[in-house]
């Protein structure tokens, strides 16, 4: 008899559930997080005692992380958006964890992922333009022990920029 894999089971946390009430209020701040408790009670319908200790839960529980303003790259000048697909070399743990250490300490760095096939991590950058750009891989990129390869995507044209989740 084969013996099932609990491996999934045990490692998956409980779902905690949310009702209607809660997915509506997390709609309506991810679309405007500067609602008053006051606002947010009209467009859930629900009073403000309610909706300020909800959304006090959800925050303390995890599901709101953090609150914050989206600014318009273009008018910052940084808005020259490239895509780096990282290889590193050698690829173990401690090489992992410093270049992860490494990565969190660059500010042209606005996003970065561990991703899986040809590439390790997958970097998002905002610059000026490519100058900059092209000086930024040679001078701070480049300067890293453990960059094996390197590789640039460029956008040329910003389609769907989503800063929430689908609720």
């Amino acid at each position: 008899m084969i013996e099932k894999n609990n491996f999934s089971q045990s490692r998956m946390p409980e779902k905690e559930h949310l009702d209607d009430t809660d997915i509506a209020i997390l709609r309506a701040l991810q679309q405007d997080a500067r609602l008053t408790t006051k606002q947010l009670s009209a467009k859930v319908h629900l009073s403000t005692t309610p909706v300020y200790e909800r959304t006090k839960r959800l925050e303390r529980e995890g599901y709101i992380k953090r609150y914050i303003t989206v600014l318009d790259a273009e008018k910052l000048n940084k808005g020259f958006v490239v895509y780096c697909s990282v290889k590193l070399s050698p690829l173990n743990k401690k090489v992992a964890q410093e270049f992860c250490r490494t990565i969190m300490e660059i500010p042209e760095v606005t996003e970065c992922y561990n991703i899986s096939g040809k590439f390790d991590y997958l970097l998002k950058v905002h610059s000026p333009g490519m100058k900059y750009y092209q000086e930024f891989v040679l001078n701070v990129l480049g300067e890293l022990p453990m960059l094996g390869t390197l590789e640039s995507t460029f956008v040329m044209e910003e389609i769907k920029h989503v800063y929430g989740v689908a609720l």
